[in-house]
């Protein structure tokens, strides 16, 4: 099982893994670029060469980045859609780095356009930004339904999936947002994971995030929790971690939490395996 959670990018790739490997983590993600804005740190290949080693010695599964929370590619500002894109572009060279793993975004909110419109905005930009056959897997992240955020529903995910029409693209299961918009895990974790396959496909799934919710189902609120102290509970994660259909996906940690509490639920996870 590959369980991992958010660490700070501030020392460079090699210094992440490190640290991962010092709480127990065999995967992790991580912020391209300021997530609350868009500034990127200054690359360095020494240090990407030496954060791919760390990872081959030490048996990690793929890394899960997460592009900026301001990256919104379905924007009603054209000037600020194609800034997202350039960003998106960005983010997916500099990953070409350390190859081989995952880059996670949150589709975007459409701010009153409309659901096809937004698919439409956010499927043009990935095929740019995918034509360049970088060696990096995109995630769309399934989302908690929120104002006008896209992804609240698979049925949006996979219009994405099919407009794009690329393998270089999947999906991140986000356990509070998948909750939060009204898919109900924790009675019928079987049941959403149907509706998934028929919907998406379970092939396309390719990591997850987890996260216990602070409020009451298909609140559309999106507010994580630590792993047992929320609306999910502790029985929920051990069915995930413990189900056919997920045990071989990175599954990452975002619970409000600094790195000797994700040490705790990193070891909470391993306790749970049956």
């Amino acid at each position: 099982m590959y369980f991992g959670c958010h660490l700070s990018a501030s020392g460079g790739y090699a210094a992440m893994v490190e640290t991962a490997i010092s709480i127990g983590a065999n995967t992790f993600a991580y912020f391209t670029r300021n997530p609350r804005g868009s500034k990127a740190k200054k690359e360095d290949p020494a240090d990407a060469e030496k954060a791919v080693k760390l990872l081959e010695d030490n048996g990690f599964g793929k890394l899960v980045a997460h592009g900026a929370y301001t990256m919104n590619l379905c924007t009603a500002d054209p000037e600020a859609r194609a800034f997202a894109a350039e960003v998106l572009e960005d983010d997916l060279r500099r990953m070409a780095a350390v190859p081989g793993n995952f880059y996670n975004f949150h589709p975007g909110s459409h701010v009153g356009q409309g659901v096809d419109t937004g698919i439409s905005y956010i499927s043009e930009a990935l095929k740019k930004a995918l034509r360049h056959g970088y060696p990096v897997t995109v995630l769309l992240e399934t989302m908690a339904g929120k104002g006008s955020e896209i992804g609240g529903q698979f049925r949006e995910l996979k219009a994405i999936l099919d407009a794009v029409g690329s393998d270089s693209l999947g999906v991140c299961l986000d356990t509070c947002h998948v909750y939060d918009g009204g898919y109900d895990i924790v009675n019928n974790l079987d049941g959403v994971l149907a509706e998934f396959d028929r919907v998406i496909g379970l092939d396309r799934l390719y990591a997850l995030h987890l996260n216990d919710s602070k409020n009451p189902f298909a609140s559309h609120k999106d507010r994580h929790e630590c792993l047992g102290q929320g609306s999910l509970g502790l029985e929920t994660f051990r069915r995930i971690v413990n189900h056919p259909a997920l045990k071989d996906k990175p599954m990452i940690l975002e619970t409000p939490n600094e790195l000797p509490g994700y040490q705790k639920e990193i070891a909470l996870l391993r306790s749970l395996e049956s």
